[in-house]
């Protein structure tokens, strides 16, 4: 169930789409559903983001696995364990724009029902990466759609993601990309064991969401052709906070508009929003200076203790009658 809630979740969408343009409500799933996502998702992060912000970190608790800063002559690993905020910052640049936790992630394996052993897992950093850069390529390319006139740096993006010229239109190949790379994340939770027994429908849901969406593009450009005009049409006037509803449209374009939607909508209460939350990881954005400066709990209020010596002072003839020995007499 947890893996056909999720999937049904999205085919329903997308049927939604479909009988919604046929009885000609375009301007709700052109119009009003996209506001909507989008109001969801500027507020829905923001909400997250200062709610994280909020939250005290009083103790030193960076995630560590290399020398500290010591004694002069022990070499520290600056990015293992960072002790400035600049080793902090190449430790975090490292972690979001390479993933270097993930590449050295291992995997552990039961052989021979008696021996457990270690081996790299380096096809799931390579899925990972290849994911999120694909994601961030496509987002880009988009600009193209809400801008006029369409900025330079498109063109040379373009240029380096259409560089398999097959056919007209020419391929872009970080479409493809992301639909297997969405692919492969996928039948790795359900042909890992292990992973498998962790996901939730959460897990699978944006899986399927962003596979259609990436299925939906593809179609789009090569085969049941959009009135890529009408299109921009439609998207420079929700930018301008005055929407028309252009002719010619098909509804794959509704379709693919309102996963769009959703992936937005939902993306404030996923895992999706790792996004954001990874610069505010105190295990990942903190100096570990822990035997530089002393870190005290701010919430330890004073607490009234009662001493052995006003013990003593309370109980002393008592204590002498039961001949237990007392330091002042």
């Amino acid at each position: 169930m947890k893996i056909l809630f999720p999937f049904f979740a999205v085919i329903a969408l997308v049927l939604l789409a479909v009988l919604g343009t046929a009885a000609n409500l375009h301007f709700l799933f052109g119009v009003v559903i996209p506001y909507a996502a989008l109001f969801i998702f500027i507020f829905g992060v923001i909400y997250r983001v200062l709610k994280w912000a909020k939250s005290p970190v009083p103790f030193c608790i960076p995630t560590t696995c290399g020398q500290q800063k010591s004694l002069p002559w022990i070499k520290q690993n600056k990015l293992e364990n960072p002790s400035s905020t600049l080793h902090v910052i190449g430790r975090m640049a490292l972690e979001v724009l390479t993933f270097r936790s993930l590449f050295r992630n291992i995997k552990g394996e039961l052989r021979d029902s008696s021996k457990f052993v270690y081996g790299s897992d380096k096809w799931l950093w390579l899925g990972g990466i290849a994911f999120h850069y694909a994601f961030l390529i496509v987002l880009l390319r988009h600009i193209r759609l809400f801008a006029e006139p369409t900025p330079a740096y498109l063109y040379i993006l373009e240029a380096f993601d259409g560089f398999l010229q097959i056919g007209i239109p020419r391929l872009f190949a970080t479409g493809v990309v992301l639909l297997a790379a969405a692919a492969f994340l996928f039948l790795r939770r359900i042909y890992v064991p292990q992973v498998r027994y962790i996901s939730l429908a959460a897990d699978y849901f944006p899986l399927f969401l962003i596979m259609c969406i990436a299925a939906t593009g593809i179609i789009m450009r090569y085969f049941f052709k959009t009135d890529i005009v009408g299109v921009k049409e439609l998207t420079m006037g929700l930018v301008s906070f005055s929407p028309v509803i252009p002719k010619g449209v098909g509804s794959i374009f509704y379709v693919h508009l309102l996963l769009v939607s959703a992936l937005f909508a939902y993306f404030p209460f996923s895992k999706l929003v790792h996004m954001a939350g990874v610069f505010l990881s105190p295990t990942r954005n903190m100096v570990a200076n822990s035997r530089e400066f002393r870190h005290v709990n701010p919430w330890n209020y004073p607490v009234k203790v009662h001493t052995y010596e006003e013990y003593e002072e309370d109980f002393r003839e008592k204590m002498k009658m039961a001949e237990i020995p007392v330091e002042k007499e």
